[in-house]
């Protein structure tokens, strides 16, 4: 995994077709970015671990409420304005087991009284990832984050066209330029198995986690789940 070879490096991470979309970057500075794409976030953990990552931001729910939204997704939401559906409700807990599309509905019917959408259906697998992965401690360092979140603060607004939009496409760049000067560059040239909405949404999540390692960043929500892991945003 390229994160490696930074040194005093943090890490952004979205997911990806092939897995896991990651930009590792130094804690500060200019310097050249890593893009890669990892199968697991076993890989990502095991940076963390080892002491060659400092921070990371991903984007995917950690922390499920047993039910009802949680306020960390409210707060963003009320935040982005435009591109609040750009934050999807984290699942309940309960719905992690699903079998299938009509399971997971009746899942979430009876702990919340919504069912879940299509799209949070597919990232189910990539959720429960997560929450196998992530621990109490571990979450002091490994912290989820919400790409236009982080978007909307870095550039002073929210983003005003949706991302797969040329327009769209550029205002992402023209706001990861003001820190990652070759942040375009990777998403003209992705890694095989992610696309370049991937690596400019992995590219915020790497200033996030800037900012969670240096003690600088904005939190949302903070509640904690059942078991014990807090939900909250951060950017």
């Amino acid at each position: 995994m390229a994160a490696g070879t930074l040194g005093g490096a943090v890490a952004g991470v979205d997911g990806c077709p092939a897995g896991w979309v990651v930009v590792s970057v130094p804690r500060r500075g200019t310097r050249a970015s890593a893009v890669s794409v990892v199968a697991g976030l076993r890989d990502v953990v095991g940076e963390l671990e080892a002491g060659r990552l400092d921070a990371v931001a991903i984007d995917i729910p950690i922390g499920l409420p047993v039910r009802g939204p949680r306020a960390a997704d409210v707060a963003a939401r009320a935040r982005l304005g435009p591109r609040r559906s750009s934050v999807f409700p984290a699942p309940a807990r309960a719905v992690l087991g699903a079998s299938d599309y009509e399971d997971a509905c009746r899942r979430s019917r009876a702990a919340c009284g919504v069912a879940v959408s299509t799209q949070l259906f597919n990232i189910l697998p990539k959720i429960a990832e997560a929450d196998g992965l992530v621990s109490a401690t571990l979450q002091r360092r490994l912290a989820e984050m919400c790409p236009e979140l982080s978007l909307a603060l870095l550039a002073g607004a929210p983003m005003a066209h949706a991302k797969r939009t040329p327009e769209g496409r550029s205002e992402r760049r023209d706001a990861l330029a003001r820190v990652f000067r070759d942040a375009a560059w990777h998403a003209d040239h992705p890694p095989r198995g992610a696309r370049a909405d991937d690596v400019l949404d992995a590219f915020a999540g790497a200033w996030s986690a800037r900012r969670l390692a240096s003690g600088t960043h904005l939190r949302l929500g903070g509640d904690l789940d059942e078991r014990g892991l807090r939900m909250e945003i951060v950017a």
